[in-house]
């Protein structure tokens, strides 16, 4: 009962800190990556709807699409999504052109992982408190390896501070998790990843004010250019004076 109600919880306040973040997006390729704490509530509030179907509340039907989108989410879409999004916010250089090969691998790995899925139906169940998702075909260790390197890898490389806070956290949290309750890997972890991908929201923040402190000096710089071509004008041609607006 205690995660049912977590996931819920948790997916109403990701839900509208994610409204609010896409809300700080200063250029469009910001989206990608300001989309995480809205993708991750959806991703909760589908879980919570799994724990409905274990419980016989919900429908057989919808319990196998509630655990599908979540197991998809999950294992195949975060490895190509997390990389991609960090990769569109760094700066031309070296570190640009390594998340690109991080893209690519999470993009096989992607639909490696997608192609196991389809192909063998996830078993979902209680044990212990928590929900287990099973699936043979994702349960190997280079699957495992590549999964971390992609996701938690691709956010340690980012230029952003408080990026690398998350993808450190990520994986303190990933490990402690596989120690302590390895069978429940996917839920809990993706349950703690939700609960700390709040602090992306501080990062848009930070990302904004240096926007607009960048878009003022620009303004300010513009004025003044404008405003020494323009002396320089009338300098030449007094005529222009005439012209000119008289100030008040």
């Amino acid at each position: 009962m205690f995660f049912i109600i977590a996931n819920f919880t948790v997916a109403g306040v990701l839900l509208i800190i994610g409204i609010l973040t896409l809300k700080k997006v200063s250029q469009l390729h910001e989206s990608v990556f300001a989309s995480l704490p809205l993708l991750f509530g959806l991703h909760q509030f589908d879980q919570g709807i799994v724990w409905l179907g274990l419980y016989h509340v919900a429908s057989p039907q919808t319990l196998h699409v509630a655990a599908t989108l979540f197991v998809f989410y999950a294992q195949a879409a975060l490895p190509f999504w997390v990389p991609l999004a960090v990769w569109l916010l760094e700066r031309p250089g070296p570190k640009k052109h390594l998340l690109a090969l991080l893209v690519l691998v999470g993009a096989l790995l992607a639909v490696y992982v997608g192609w196991g899925l389809m192909q063998e139906p996830t078993q979902v169940y209680i044990l212990n408190g928590s929900l287990v998702y099973d699936n043979p075909a994702t349960q190997h260790l280079w699957i495992a390896l590549l999964y971390i390197l992609t996701t938690c890898g691709s956010l340690i490389l980012s230029r952003s501070v408080s990026i690398q806070i998350f993808g450190w956290l990520n994986l303190a949290g990933l490990t402690a998790v596989y120690v302590v309750a390895h069978y429940s890997f996917t839920a809990i972890w993706c349950l703690y990843a939700a609960l700390i991908s709040v602090v992306l929201y501080l990062h848009f923040i930070e990302r904004r004010i240096a926007f607009l402190s960048e878009l003022r000096q620009t303004e300010n710089h513009l004025e003044r250019d404008a405003a020494e071509e323009l002396e320089r004008l009338v300098h030449h041609l007094p005529r222009l004076r005439k012209l000119l607006p008289r100030p008040n």
